[in-house]
């Protein structure tokens, strides 16, 4: 059972919570503490559990028709496993969060929420909003900007014109990122009656949205920062170079775009490794 936890919290993905977490609480001058501690914690495993066992649950039937599900791009437990993986993805979370909460001020507890609200409202019954087209690649973005959001604010720092502008490139590669990865899954979403931004658009229109968010992304980027922080809107090129080969697919070989979603998950680390190094320049240059 620790094996199919582990295998549906997604441990690929755990850093493209945590680090942004991380990231922003020490930029904002908090320091490594406690908090940054049970925070990065928090959103390696605990958040990570629960958003992607939720989406395991109750994606269950379409996940049957996909053949990229059962391995690093998510688990297909069976049926029986289902409510223990419900509970476990619950227990695991409420401590830190109820810590979390504890310590953190109003502005933060909110962020806090919305983020839990936004894991919770993406696969589950009744708000399943993953089928609702366009809501679906905002609310994945969230997923992964608010632990931004979240440590930036709980650490005190002002949201600044400059802030908003880098949380909103950051919103823009969430969603283009989400965006990229319906667009392989079409097929199996049409068969299982799932809703999605690439089945409303169309796989060439969705990848040309993809394209022009990730492109968006950059340039607001370089536009908001100065200096060496401009270094960061380069960035946004592995990621347009990675479905640059793509532009013409249709939707009966959708199914193709898996190869650029599976080098996009090692551009993440390749990208997080150099914005890492610009991060620990900068913070040396105070």
């Amino acid at each position: 059972m620790f094996r199919d936890l582990l295998a549906a919290s997604r441990p690929i993905s755990w850093v493209n919570t945590a680090y942004p977490f991380a990231a922003a609480y020490v930029l904002a001058g908090a320091g490594i503490d406690w908090l940054f501690a049970v925070g990065t914690f928090f959103f390696l495993v605990p958040y990570n559990l629960l958003m992607y066992g939720i989406n395991d649950v109750f994606d269950y039937e379409s996940d049957l028709r996909n053949p990229r599900k059962g391995g690093v791009e998510g688990a297909l437990l069976a049926k029986e496993r289902h409510q223990i993986l419900l509970w476990s993805s619950l227990i695991c979370t409420l401590p830190f969060a109820v810590v979390l909460l504890w310590a953190g001020h109003l502005q933060a507890n909110i962020v806090l929420l919305i983020s839990l609200a936004a894991v919770i409202a993406y696969s589950a019954p009744k708000l399943r909003f993953k089928e609702r087209p366009l809501l679906d690649s905002i609310t994945s973005a969230t997923h992964f900007v608010s632990p931004a959001v979240y440590g930036w604010v709980l650490a005190g720092a002002a949201m600044t014109e400059t802030q908003w502008a880098v949380f909103g490139s950051f919103m823009l590669w969430g969603m283009a990122s989400h965006a990229l990865g319906a667009i392989q899954d079409i097929v199996p979403d049409r068969e299982g009656g799932i809703s999605s931004i690439a089945t409303a658009i169309s796989a060439r229109g969705t990848i040309l949205l993809v394209l022009a968010a990730y492109i968006c992304s950059g340039l607001l980027i370089y536009a908001a920062l100065d200096g060496a922080a401009r270094w960061t809107a380069v960035l946004a090129l592995p990621y347009i170079a990675n479905i640059l080969p793509h532009l013409q697919v249709e939707e009966h070989d959708s199914g193709t775009i898996n190869k650029a979603w599976k080098r996009f998950l090692w551009i993440n680390y390749l990208c997080g490794f150099a914005l890492t190094m610009l991060l620990v320049y900068l913070l040396l240059l105070r």
